[in-house]
């Protein structure tokens, strides 16, 4: 070999490690695949301020939303392996494979895995006017009144979109379901009666379900919130097994430097043990999840098993995107 390419391929190589070792010296960017002032988007700005003072530089969110959370996924995955553009996506990650003829990443190989940020229930509601108040009451009259009755969702792959293929497995009855761009519209609509059923993240409902402008029946976890403590779980409210988490986790271009990846393991592991981080997710219905899953091993096998759950029953559905 020329001495002078192997001398500058070890310069090269020093230069490299260097600036592994000095990361990071510019602003960090969270990618979220959704629009500004939705749940993951709340999630994303409340981790990304955390974790700004252990990475000692800024940490900036760009939402980049579209076809379901694909296009923000697919610009992290090809985006340089770096430690500067990294993602948090939520369970659409598990789905998507399913969802989506034509996926531009394999989220099982295009990414690494920082871990997995917390746990957020979904709320079962309906609008104000239907006369039912409660899970038992609404199985009856849904099965009564199913060619009239409305299930709202923020669009395919959507936590509530995926709430209500269980909902409907659930009680074995396929309802109207109506597609909004989003879930603002959604919840807008169940406001004002124009649809009758929403199943939606706590990070969505819990201000409208404390203000009164929609009947809450039930809470998909297997224990009650603070935040909502009057409001059953399905299993009390006698629909056992009618449970979904909304799980967010945060991840980086493949092949980005083990240096770089242990400084974005370690400072997203100091982000959750923030007091505030946590009385935020809180107030918003969501539980930071324990040590051992904050791990890189752990939301891969998390995702995995998503992957593996969610598969036959979207196949069962026939659900489909282009």
């Amino acid at each position: 070999m020329n001495p002078s390419k192997l001398i500058g391929g070890i310069a090269l190589a020093l230069a490299a490690t260097a600036a592994h070792a000095q990361y990071p010296t510019k602003p960090v960017t969270i990618v979220v695949p959704f629009a500004a002032g939705g749940p993951t988007d709340t999630v994303a700005r409340s981790i990304g301020q955390a974790m700004e003072k252990s990475l000692g530089t800024n940490v900036i969110v760009e939402n980049k939303p579209g076809a379901g959370g694909t296009i923000g996924v697919a610009d992290v995955a090809r985006a340089p392996a770096d430690g500067y553009r990294i993602l948090i996506h939520h369970i659409g990650m598990a789905t998507a494979p399913s969802l989506y003829r034509k996926l531009p990443f394999d989220p099982l190989k295009d990414l690494e895995y920082v871990g997995l940020i917390n746990d957020v229930p979904m709320t079962l509601l309906v609008r104000n006017t239907l006369p039912v108040n409660s899970v038992k009451e609404l199985i009856a009259y849904t099965k009564t009144n199913k060619d009239k009755m409305t299930l709202a969702n923020a669009g395919i792959g959507a936590a509530s979109h995926l709430c209500g293929l269980l909902f409907q497995q659930a009680i074995e009855t396929d309802l109207t379901t109506v597609p909004y761009k989003g879930t603002a519209p959604a919840i807008t609509d169940l406001i004002g009666g124009q649809v009758d059923i929403l199943c939606d993240q706590t990070t969505n409902t819990t201000e409208q379900i404390k203000g009164g402008k929609v009947k809450a029946l039930a809470l998909t976890a297997p224990k009650r919130l603070e935040s909502l403590k009057d409001l059953p779980t399905s299993a009390e409210a006698g629909l056992p097994g009618f449970e979904l988490s909304i799980w967010h986790g945060m991840y980086a271009p493949k092949g980005t430097p083990k240096p770089v990846m242990d400084k974005l393991v370690v400072a997203l592991q100091t982000a959750l043990k923030d007091p505030a981080l946590n009385k935020r997710f809180s107030d918003l219905g969501a539980t930071t999840v324990t040590a051992d899953k904050q791990t890189p091993d752990a939301l891969a096998k998390h995702l995995k098993a998503e992957i593996d759950k969610w598969s036959p029953i979207i196949k069962k559905a026939g659900v489909y995107a282009d």
